[in-house]
């Protein structure tokens, strides 16, 4: 599959709540638990793309623990005993540590290449993405590298972490560049500059890495959750590792692998050296109600829905309620989603403000619609 050493495995992180696709996005079946584009859910689109590179013996899954027995439902059967449970969350940092370890555990070798990767993402030129990945896993068997796949930018993003290229590293088919520095989410005026200037890429959660090499750098810059993963892994396989688990994780730190380790991986006399492989894939994040709109819309003002409707006058709109009739008269630019117990209306321009009706809901102690 790699030219590379080491066994490669993929790491699937599976834990987010997609708290702006409520309300079809729920606790128990978030957004990548769900088919939010095509038929089959995010999680299992994931899955699929990467069964050429990785077989299910070498696919892994990192969740919480009110989405586990769902995602082992949608995995393959060999890989269900890879569905390694957070009993709570902790972010990414932790949630690749806790992947790392069980590699280690299970390798033969003592390590493996870790092929770090979101499950609720949309790419549509799964052949080219294979090929960088690979190219990626190659790259990253070298110790003490860390790569990362950078999205050209389409538009001065300000939710997206940036990733600044510097002198190209390796020569050959695909280019490889050396990273000047990451930028987590930056102003508008900056991002705009970021685009302009042709250097920058964004920042879409892909990372290679060996396991022994990512362990490395939480020992250097987030030393008590290295040391509570490694007291952890001494009980992996025994009859003491859930208790640990429980008492352990929730003391890990709460921060992302960009704010932990990518940032001050690139600063002056850092030991690792971090690459970046520019994917130019058709990737989407999928992030919101609108997101989606743009990805299915094959012109400008469409109506996208689910299920048979008549348009009078409309356009622009997003109408999920596929199991009615929808009849939509004189309205443009809107997002409607309806499910059994809820409906939400609201310009595709403030889509994104959909996360905020989760907080209220959660404020308000609605549970029955989380």
């Amino acid at each position: 599959m790699s030219s590379a050493r080491l066994e490669a495995h993929a790491v699937i992180l599976a834990g987010g709540r997609g708290t702006r696709f409520w309300p079809r996005s729920r606790t128990r079946t978030p957004k990548q638990l769900l088919n939010i584009v095509g038929d089959t859910t995010m999680l299992q689109q994931t899955v699929a793309r990467l069964a050429p590179l990785f077989p299910p013996s070498r696919t892994w899954v990192v969740t919480n623990a009110e989405q586990a027995a769902a995602v082992r439902a949608q995995v393959p059967r060999t890989a269900r005993a890879h569905v390694l449970s957070e009993p709570t969350g902790r972010n990414t940092a932790a949630a690749i540590g806790l992947a790392a370890i069980h590699l280690i555990h299970e390798s033969h070798s003592g390590d493996a290449l870790m092929a770090v990767l979101p499950a609720d993402h949309y790419i549509a030129h799964a052949q080219r993405y294979r090929r960088i990945v690979r190219a990626a896993l190659a790259a990253a068997d070298a110790p003490g590298t860390l790569v990362v796949l950078g999205i050209p930018p389409t538009r001065a993003e300000t939710g997206f972490g940036y990733i600044e290229r510097g002198a190209r590293a390796k020569s050959g088919s695909l280019p490889i560049y050396a990273v000047r520095q990451f930028t987590e989410k930056p102003s508008a005026a900056r991002a705009r500059h970021y685009v302009a200037s042709g250097r920058y890429d964004w920042n879409a959660g892909m990372f290679f890495w060996r396991a022994s090499t990512f362990l490395s750098q939480l020992k250097q810059f987030l030393p008590a959750t290295h040391d509570a993963l490694l007291a952890l892994a001494k009980t992996i396989g025994t009859s003491r590792y859930r208790a640990a688990l429980e008492r352990i994780y929730p003391r890990l730190e709460n921060i992302s692998v960009d704010y932990a380790v990518l940032e001050p991986a690139t600063r002056p006399r850092a030991a690792a050296r971090a690459l970046v492989i520019p994917a130019k894939v058709a990737w989407s994040d999928i992030g919101s109600w609108a997101a989606i709109y743009e990805l299915l819309a094959k012109q400008s003002g469409e109506n996208i829905a689910a299920g048979k409707m008549i348009a009078l006058d409309s356009a622009g709109n997003f109408l999920w309620s596929p199991h009615k009739f929808i009849a939509a008269v004189g309205i443009r630019d809107l997002v409607v989603v309806e499910t059994p117990d809820a409906l939400l209306i609201c310009p595709r321009e403030r889509s994104q403000d959909v996360a905020k009706i989760v907080k209220w809901l959660e404020a308000h102690k609605r549970r029955e619609l989380l």
